[in-house]
């Protein structure tokens, strides 16, 4: 392998003097400084990802494998990471540095300060809520359940639907929906009518399937209408659960590129291209906040939550060792019918 070195006459024809080192110590430190930022890929939709700066490396990872040494090693390497709250419990904070000191929190909505209260201040403090994707309901060739589908989650629970609903591999998401519905062992009855419980697949599984049903983040399934008719997406007025997308940083010597990056994502055409592909941004300013209100309207249907939706929808909290433990025996104890 060749190296190349300056002579001192080269050094000084290219400037000379302090100017020159000045230069060179700028050049080569920024091309050891390059930002890092790690996020599990299936997670983020197109339009989010295209906001990632060109210059940034990206490191996808995959949260389900994450105590493997690959994965483990791209988190501990990164400047920053994207981690949605599911996963939340596999991140070890002493790592990570207070994010919100940057004045951040001043762009967020009342949606996200409720849900950071939710965690002790430690944690609090380095979480910055980035993006949430409400959870939507895929009916396929089960029109007739729409209207019914529309008003409340009681419609689980239709004849129509046993054995033919595809949940998420999230008994707390499952729990939270079931609490939504009318009825005595209302969990139990839910269980009962489950095909699968799936995450990775379960768009294939819709699909492929004659007549059934599947609860998946927005952000996942928004263009399906449009690929197959016969798929319909619904929100209940009741609300639905929500999944929340927080960035945490590891060093404060990025700060600047970090806050230059949110702020771009404040555009209103950016805003636009998120919420039409399930991400909403849960900042205050006025353009973000009418993505709350207003659904996207589209030649098939509706698409997005109605604000009737937004203001019923719920986030689910961290859990310390003794609820997990509640939440697991509750789960388990429930009968099938």
């Amino acid at each position: 392998m060749s190296e190349k070195y300056f002579t001192r006459r080269q050094f000084l024809q290219f400037g000379g003097g302090s100017l020159s080192f000045v230069f060179l110590f700028k050049f080569f430190s920024n091309l050891s400084k390059t930002v890092k930022i790690s996020f599990q890929s299936s997670f983020l939709p197109i339009s989010f990802k295209k906001t990632l700066p060109k210059k940034w490396k990206k490191q996808k990872i995959n949260f389900a494998e994450f105590k493997s040494k690959k994965y483990n090693n791209k988190i501990l390497d990164s400047d920053f990471t994207i981690i949605n709250d599911g996963w939340i419990d596999i991140i070890n904070f002493e790592n990570y540095q207070n994010i919100n000191y940057l004045s951040l929190l001043d762009k967020l909505d009342q949606r996200s300060e409720n849900f950071l209260n939710t965690f002790d201040e430690d944690k609090r403090k380095k979480l910055f809520p980035i993006g949430v994707v409400p959870y939507a309901v895929l009916i396929k060739n089960n029109k007739d359940l729409i209207n019914s589908a529309n008003e409340s989650w009681d419609f689980l629970l239709s004849d129509k639907l046993t054995g033919k609903i595809i949940f998420p591999q999230s008994p707390r998401i499952i729990m939270s929906i079931a609490r939504a519905i009318d009825g005595e062992n209302s969990l139990g009855k839910l269980k009962s009518q489950a095909m699968m419980y799936e995450d990775k697949n379960s768009l294939n599984w819709l699909i492929n399937s004659e007549d059934s049903l599947a609860i998946v983040p927005y952000s996942l399934c928004y263009k399906l209408p449009k690929i197959d008719s016969r798929i319909s997406i619904v929100f209940p007025k009741q609300g639905v659960p929500l999944m929340w997308n927080l960035m945490l940083t590891k060093s404060k010597n990025n700060k600047d590129i970090l806050i230059e990056w949110i702020n771009s994502l404040e555009k209103n055409r950016t805003i636009d291209k998120l919420s039409n592909q399930g991400w909403y941004l849960p900042f205050k300013n006025d353009y973000s906040q009418n993505k709350f209100n207003q659904p996207i309207k589209s030649k098939i249907s509706i698409l997005g939550p109605s604000k009737e939706c937004w203001k019923n929808s719920w986030s689910l909290n961290p859990l310390d060792s003794q609820r997990k433990i509640n939440y697991e025996k509750l789960w388990n104890e429930s009968l099938i019918p």
